[in-house]
C-alpha cells in the first residue's frame, strides 16, 4: 500500500510533475535515492512512473484527452535512440520501435493499450557483437478521473485541472523490463551479426578446460568429501 507521498507522486503523473526514472540534468534528493537505485536493476514498481512532459524533447509524447469524444482513439509514435537519451541509467540505449496507443475514453476513466514493436539495440553477452533484438510488447494501463488519490498504485489518478497524459514514462518502463536480462541471439554463430572469431575462441577455450578437468590427479577426489 502506497503512503501518502507516494500516492501523491503517482497522482503527479499526469500534472507535468517529473519523477523517476529520473531525466539528465535532474537532482535526486538524499532520501529517494534507494528508489532510483532499486528501478535501476529493473524492479519497477508501477508507482515509480517516469513523467517527462516537463522536457521539451518528450512533450510529444503527450496526449490530450480532454477534448476526445467518448470511445476509442488511435495514436502513434516514434521511439528511437534520441527518447533514451533523455534518461539516465537506461538499460537500453537505442533502438527503432513503433508505439501504437489505443485510448480508449469512458465517463469514469481512460484505457491506454500499448503495443510496442521493432528491434532494441543490444550487444550480446557471449561474442559482444551488437545485434537487433526483436520485440513485441502488450501492455495496459487505466487512468481514472477523481479529485483524491487513488489507493491503488496501479491506477493513474486524473483530476479536473488535468488535461493530458504524458506517456512517456510509461514507455521507457515497458521497454526496459521487456529487455532481456541476458543478451543473446537467437541463431548463435549462424547470423550475419555474429562475431564467429569470438565464439570459435571461446568454443576452444570450453574444449581445453574440460579435458584438464579429465586430467584431474584422482587422488585430489577424497577432497570433495570435505565440501
Amino acid at each position: 500500500m502506497l503512503n501518502a507521498e507516494n500516492r501523491s507522486l503517482t497522482s503527479s503523473f499526469a500534472v507535468g510533475i517529473p519523477y523517476y526514472p529520473t531525466p539528465k540534468n535532474h537532482k535526486l534528493s538524499p532520501q529517494n535515492l534507494f528508489k532510483k537505485t532499486t528501478f535501476t536493476y529493473a524492479i519497477f514498481p508501477l508507482h515509480l512512473r517516469a513523467n517527462c512532459c516537463s522536457l521539451k524533447s518528450l512533450r510529444s509524447y503527450s496526449i490530450p484527452f480532454t477534448g476526445l469524444k467518448l470511445g476509442k482513439h488511435l495514436f502513434e509514435f516514434d521511439v528511437t535512440d534520441s527518447f533514451f537519451g533523455e534518461f539516465d541509467y537506461s538499460l537500453v540505449k537505442k533502438a527503432d520501435l513503433k508505439c501504437t496507443v489505443e485510448l480508449e475514453k469512458q465517463e469514469t476513466m481512460i484505457i491506454l493499450t500499448f503495443h510496442i514493436t521493432g528491434h532494441l539495440d543490444l550487444n550480446c553477452d557471449r561474442c559482444l557483437a551488437p545485434y537487433p533484438q526483436p520485440v513485441d510488447i502488450r501492455e495496459q494501463q487505466v487512468a481514472k478521473f477523481s479529485e483524491e488519490p487513488i489507493d491503488d498504485d496501479e491506477i493513474i489518478t486524473l483530476g479536473k485541472s488535468d488535461h493530458e497524459i504524458n506517456i512517456a514514462g510509461l514507455i521507457y518502463e515497458y521497454i526496459n523490463v521487456a529487455a532481456p536480462f541476458i543478451s543473446v541471439c537467437n541463431d548463435e554463430g549462424n547470423t550475419p551479426y555474429c562475431d564467429k572469431e569470438m565464439l570459435d575462441s571461446l568454443s576452444k577455450l570450453s574444449t581445453n578446460n574440460e579435458q584438464q578437468d579429465e586430467h584431474i590427479d584422482p587422488r585430489w577426489d577424497v577432497l570433495k568429501k570435505f565440501k
